[in-house]
């Protein structure tokens, strides 16, 4: 079982930015697709990012242009790194892995 650890969550205004972290454990991270989800209160989780093991990413068109996903397979992390944050980018903030784990969540809130 993989398991997933989120950082990097907090407060922050309205056009700052943050950079989440999902630290992975297992010996194959390298060869998993890596994803960040998101959910606010009273909404469905909804994938923001993808990144194969490749390095192909893919966005939510929400985030496009303001959210960059990256992986460190040396380091098995992956990491979101957010700009120009909206209110509207206020959740809980899942990593997931292609394996079917899940972190436990980091919150992001954007607010001034």
């Amino acid at each position: 079982q993989v398991r997933l650890v989120e950082s990097g969550g907090g407060l922050v205004q309205p056009g700052g930015s943050l950079r989440l972290s999902c630290a992975s454990s297992g010996n194959f991270f390298s060869i998993y697709s890596m994803g960040w989800y998101r959910q606010a209160p009273g909404k469905q989780r909804e994938l923001v990012a993808t990144i194969t093991a490749g390095g192909r990413t893919n966005y939510a068109d929400a985030v496009k242009g303001r959210f960059t996903i990256s992986r460190d397979n040396a380091k098995k992390t992956t990491y979101l790194q957010m700009s120009s944050l909206k209110p509207e980018d206020t959740a809980v903030y899942f990593c997931n892995s292609q394996t079917g784990s899940w972190g436990q969540g980091t919150q992001v809130t954007v607010s001034s």
